[in-house]
């Protein structure tokens, strides 16, 4: 399994909606070919950071849905959201155990 974690922070206070856009989500990652899930958390004592976790069969499964589907899927992204500058991390992982 390969894992795709994008983390960035809230600027301007928007969190909630950041959140609400999540969970109202199109869902059109879902129907991609090798994807397997996804979580989205926020640290605790971080309220404004956002951590989105993909979890594909292979790192190419991810490569490809990024190569022709990124923009269409922060078509959600709540109008005037602003991001700590810096602050967007993206980090791919393999799976060791379950």
């Amino acid at each position: 399994m390969f894992v795709a974690l994008s983390v960035f922070e809230v600027a301007n206070g928007m969190e909630a909606e950041v959140k609400e856009a999540f969970v109202k989500r199109p869902h059109l990652v879902d129907s991609a070919a090798g994807f397997l899930g996804m979580k989205v958390l926020s640290p605790q004592d971080k309220l404004n950071e956002i951590w989105v976790m993909t979890y594909w069969e292979d790192d190419s499964s991810y490569k490809d849905w990024y190569k022709h589907h990124m923009k269409e899927a922060h078509e959600g992204v709540p109008k005037g959201l602003k991001l700590v500058p810096g602050s967007t991390k993206v980090r791919f992982f393999d799976q060791v155990t379950q």
